[in-house]
């Protein structure tokens, strides 16, 4: 993973949906990512989405370094048609996620919608990071999580940006 990439990306995992939100990711985050997955996806998606949201934030995680000079803050809210999702960053150190998705439920074709909150809390848990994702309309399924992605990937495109040379805290380490 380079963060300071420009949103070239090689994605493959047996999930197709999950592999269009990681390559919406890259591509809207700026960020170049290279990632394979293999999962037990004849019994569920479940493992292997959340084992991907994990590694890509352990992979974010890694690439932030000492976090020396960012931004640390990010947040977009982003429509996608009817769609509408709010996505706020800290690159704390905490790891904190609250979610909200107005309990839609249902399937994008043959994924169930509500792994992407699998996703998420393993990217959040693993970046150490505080994130909240919620979502504030939508009906269509697929434009709901295109538009969370898309929201995780601009907050975080902020966050990362640089903007001294110095740790964005009093205490002086994240």
């Amino acid at each position: 993973m380079n963060l300071d990439g420009e949103g070239n990306y090689k994605v493959e995992t047996p999930v197709g949906f999950l592999s269009h939100m990681v390559e919406t990711l890259a591509r809207h985050g700026r960020f170049d990512i290279e990632l394979y997955a293999e999962g037990d996806v004849h019994v569920s998606h479940h493992h292997t989405v959340e084992d991907v949201g994990i590694v890509f934030g352990m992979a974010f995680f890694d690439a932030l370094g000492d976090k020396r000079g960012i931004n640390r803050y990010g947040y977009a809210i982003v429509p996608m048609d009817e769609a509408l999702a709010l996505a706020s960053i800290d690159l704390s150190g905490r790891p904190l996620f609250f979610y909200e998705d107005m309990n839609l439920r249902g399937k994008i074709t043959d994924f169930d919608f509500e792994l992407i909150w699998e996703f998420f809390k393993g990217f959040a848990l693993e970046s150490k990071s505080t994130l909240h994702i919620r979502v504030l309309s939508g009906k269509l399924l697929h434009h709901v999580a295109e538009a969370c992605f898309k929201a995780l990937a601009l907050s975080l495109r902020q966050a990362v940006e640089l903007r001294g040379g110095h740790v964005p805290s009093t205490k002086g380490t994240l």
